[in-house]
């Protein structure tokens, strides 16, 4: 490893790796600033009147939900939920439902989510964050699925899940919350061997999750550098993905012009296109600075349905 690069511990006991003068990739787990508290304003009706009013709305759902634990005295808790929502409490309480319906349903991708045992998917850096936000205060992540994904090393499972512990760690940073997720899919190297380990069925699920049961606001999934074989990773995907996630799919290949223009190329290194000084840093600190904050994905994996009420809360929406 480089000593270049090392994680430090802030002040507030938040994690963060000082990239270069320029750039630091930090859990941003502090109450949004004035700047996101206008885009909240602006973007997702966040007054102090619809943030009461749909927390009471959605206290009251969850009550009267069977079977169905949350600590709903935790105002930032529900407030994760409802920000995707745009504050309106029927649309996030459904999204909620369906949220831990999945993962009550799918215990082997989605119970147990904490980064120790993932760590080697980070490592690898099969999934990285950016340091930098997008123009609009959107998180950057990116999926290699290619040349730095090795399937032997890091299963697909464990692929799938350290995505769902990525979108966790997204739902409890404020600005994410407001600003959204941009994916950049990296196909460079895909090949065959990778297709191969994908089915139809885990497909489909995976594509519910995306499009039904994550709590955030995706903005954009980007897939970039795609070879031929692709069509053939692609076709397994495409008869899942709804209208609304089509609109968000952006195929771009080689030409990452408008993933700057999406994205902003100041907030992008030169090898997707843009023109922000970031360097390569190892995976193993990112993982550092997950497995440090381990305890912040504590109420991830505590709260949701009870076993017996599972099949009535996915048979009543």
């Amino acid at each position: 490893m480089s000593s270049e690069f090392k994680m430090e511990i802030g002040e507030d006991d938040i994690p963060y790796l000082r990239i270069n003068e320029e750039f630091t990739l930090r859990l941003d787990l502090e109450d949004l600033d004035e700047e996101y508290k206008k885009r909240a304003t602006k973007d997702l009706r966040e007054t102090p009147e619809n943030v009461q009013e749909a927390l009471k709305a959605i206290r009251q759902m969850i009550k009267d939900e069977p079977g169905l634990n949350l600590p709903i005295e935790d105002e930032q808790f529900l407030i994760k939920f409802l920000r995707p929502c745009k504050y309106y409490p029927n649309s996030a309480f459904r999204l909620m439902k369906k949220f831990y319906v999945f993962k009550a349903k799918h215990p082997k991708w989605a119970a147990n989510l904490y980064p120790t045992p993932l760590r080697h998917v980070f490592d690898k850096e099969v999934f990285q964050f950016l340091p930098t936000r997008s123009s609009t205060g959107s998180r950057i992540m990116i999926v290699n699925v290619g040349t730095k994904w090795n399937p032997k090393e890091v299963s697909l499972d464990d692929l799938f899940r350290a995505v769902m512990l990525s979108i966790e760690l997204a739902m409890i940073e404020p600005k994410t919350q407001v600003g959204g997720v941009h994916v950049i899919l990296n196909m460079k190297g895909l090949s065959l061997s990778h297709v191969y380990v994908f089915s139809p069925s885990l497909a489909k699920m995976m594509v519910e999750w995306v499009q039904e049961c994550a709590p955030v606001r995706l903005k954009a999934i980007h897939v970039i550098n795609q070879p031929f074989v692709f069509n053939v990773l692609w076709a397994l995907f495409k008869p899942f993905v709804g209208e609304k996630l089509r609109q968000r799919l952006f195929f771009h290949g080689t030409n990452l012009k408008p993933l700057c223009e999406q994205i902003s190329a100041k907030c992008l290194p030169p090898y997707y296109g843009g023109i922000a000084n970031i360097p390569d840093f190892p995976g193993s600190l990112f993982s550092d600075m997950l497995v440090y904050s381990e305890k912040k994905f504590e109420p991830c994996n505590i709260y949701g349905y009870v076993k017996e009420k599972v099949e009535e809360a996915d048979g009543g929406d």
